[in-house]
């Protein structure tokens, strides 16, 4: 029994160390950019065209209307996700990997599995705490009088939705957590891996780097699905009809257009996706590191 107990030691402190640096990498880098993040939300559901200018000013108004503070409201509902959101799909990820042998010498096709191993780590965590990102995303745009905390928009949401309430938006956030997952670990990996055995370095700014372009990759490739699922999550305060998937996307199609409507704000996560992406990594591995080294 002591034999087993003494086995299972290193499997746990990995796991903890996953959990600890996966949460403390997923609150800094959502933190850093929560100004942004915001502004997206808050073009992405409404009918107003998206500018560099107009995410400007729509800063510059909340500052002026607001206060500095504001500029972060519904980032303790993003902490409240974040924090376990992120600390499980880092853990996720690396028990996906375990599971589907990826970095075996005699496993095949280990891109297809790297990416895999990714998607299910999103799904994972995803799953598990998607009413806060409800939640996160309905405090984002509106004011305090509607929802004055995090126990408010869940209250509101059970008096109001039931309990599919908190699951709204949830089939366009799995299908586009899947190829943005996917793409991120996949990239990300596979970019430390070459600039290391190419170029010999592995440091920090190296990972900031390659977290960096991963987050763009990501973002690019599941954007619209982003769009679909907060109009979907929001629905409830824009007033909006957006019952499903498809409801949803002929309604963004017919009224706002392929461009505006679908990939509305996509330079703004271009700006943000690869800041957050690039620190939840190396942030992620740093952390890691220290852990195992004391």
């Amino acid at each position: 029994m002591a034999r087993d107990t003494k086995h299972n030691e290193p499997d746990t402190t990995n796991v903890l160390h996953s959990l600890t640096a996966g949460a403390i990498a997923g609150a800094l880098a959502k933190s850093t950019i929560a100004p942004l993040d915001r502004t997206k939300i808050n073009f992405q559901i409404s009918h107003e065209p998206y500018s560099v200018r107009a995410a400007f000013q729509f800063l510059v108004k909340t500052y002026a209307n607001d206060g500095f503070i504001m500029l972060w409201r519904g980032n303790t509902a993003t902490m409240t996700r974040i924090i376990p959101y992120a600390a499980i799909q880092f853990t996720a990820f690396e028990q996906w990997g375990k599971l589907l042998k990826v970095n075996s010498p005699n496993t095949e096709h280990k891109a297809v599995l790297k990416f895999l191993s990714g998607s299910l780590a999103g799904v994972t965590s995803q799953t598990l705490t998607y009413p806060l990102d409800l939640a996160r995303a309905r405090m984002a745009v509106t004011t305090k009088n509607e929802y004055g905390s995090l126990g408010d928009v869940f209250r509101k949401t059970y008096q109001i939705e039931g309990i599919k309430g908190f699951y709204r938006g949830y089939v366009p956030t799995i299908l586009g957590i899947i190829p943005y997952a996917g793409t991120s670990f996949f990239t990300y990996g596979t970019l430390k891996i070459f600039i290391k055995e190419k170029h010999g370095y592995d440091n920090a700014v190296v990972n900031l780097a390659c977290g960096a372009v991963a987050g763009m990759a990501g973002q690019s490739s599941s954007y619209p699905l982003d769009i679909i699922r907060r109009k979907m999550q929001t629905s409830i305060i824009t007033g909006h009809n957006y019952k499903n998937l498809r409801t949803t996307f002929v309604m963004i199609y017919k009224t706002e257009g392929i461009q505006q409507g679908f990939f509305k704000g996509l330079s703004m996560n271009w700006i943000k996706g690869p800041i957050a992406t690039g620190i939840s990594f190396a942030t992620y591995d740093c952390v890691r590191k220290f852990l195992k080294d004391i």
